[in-house]
């Protein structure tokens, strides 16, 4: 078993605290399926130099960092290569600055050779490159709310002493409002993945990009797979991890979007 890395420098009251279903994320992209996906799929030695080229793996809405920290400092197990990139990106100020910590502390942990690049404050997807992501990694805020919360600007000072009640009343709120963006969305818990699954098909390699997503039993799993395969019969929305819970409503999957290319079926 890989080991997990550690956030015990996270500060639970502005960033999500790893839970179910960030290791519900290590357990399925570690495990042997996926693994040979993986290196079928990314592996040195391929006939293309295009899939030979280091791949850029991202992770939308990092928070604690625990996920991206965990695929970086393993990646020579999990991709059979250590000449990767990643990145994290997050809106939560806060969380991107948590994050880098975990990422480079694990690598450290682990005498990796991987290359992480930063945590960028910035919403889902829109200050990638098109074309340019090829692992993509989305745990989303998939709680059914009635609003997604509005953004905030995470980036300012905090409260300062002078004005120490209504100082401690808007930091508290704004705490309030940083961990909120991370667990609601919205109507059916699927306003900011729709938004980022709209995304998807451009920021995705053409050739070998996939993305990996959450989604509980509310996002209704089964219809986001059909609206994947609408796209076009190149792609397929494979359901690859799953918590095993059988009651309540939270339970988990991690559906895994991906699409053939014909330069990819020549040589898997």
């Amino acid at each position: 078993m890989l080991p997990t890395p550690s956030t015990s420098h996270v500060d639970t009251d502005r960033i999500y605290e790893p839970a179910e279903d960030s290791f519900l994320f290590l357990d399925t992209l570690s495990s042997a399926a996926q693994i040979s996906f993986f290196k079928a799929r990314f592996g040195l030695g391929r006939d293309h130099d295009s899939q030979n080229s280091s791949p850029l793996i991202v992770e939308i809405g990092i928070g604690s960092g625990v996920i991206l920290a965990f695929v970086t400092a393993h990646v020579k197990t999990l991709f059979g290569r250590s000449d990767i990139l990643s990145l994290g990106v997050d809106i939560n100020h806060y969380a991107c600055r948590a994050s880098a910590q975990t990422v480079i502390s694990a690598c450290q942990d682990t005498s990796g050779a991987d290359l992480f690049l930063t945590s960028l404050e910035g919403d889902l997807a829109s200050a990638l490159r098109p074309g340019s992501v090829d692992v993509l990694i989305f745990n989303p805020p998939y709680v059914p709310t009635s609003e997604v919360p509005q953004l905030v600007n995470t980036a300012t000072s905090p409260a300062k002493e002078d004005d120490l009640n209504e100082g401690m009343e808007k930091a508290l709120d704004k705490n309030s409002q940083m961990l909120s963006l991370s667990y609601a969305g919205g109507i059916d818990g699927m306003e900011v993945t729709n938004r980022l699954l709209d995304q998807l098909p451009s920021v995705l390699n053409a050739e070998r990009g996939v993305a990996y997503i959450l989604l509980c039993k509310q996002n209704k799993p089964a219809a986001v797979a059909e609206r994947i395969q609408r796209w076009g019969a190149e792609w397929k929305a494979d359901v690859v991890g799953w918590s095993g819970k059988q009651g309540g409503w939270e339970k988990l999957q991690v559906l895994r979007i991906s699409r053939t290319r014909r330069v990819l079926s020549r040589s898997l």
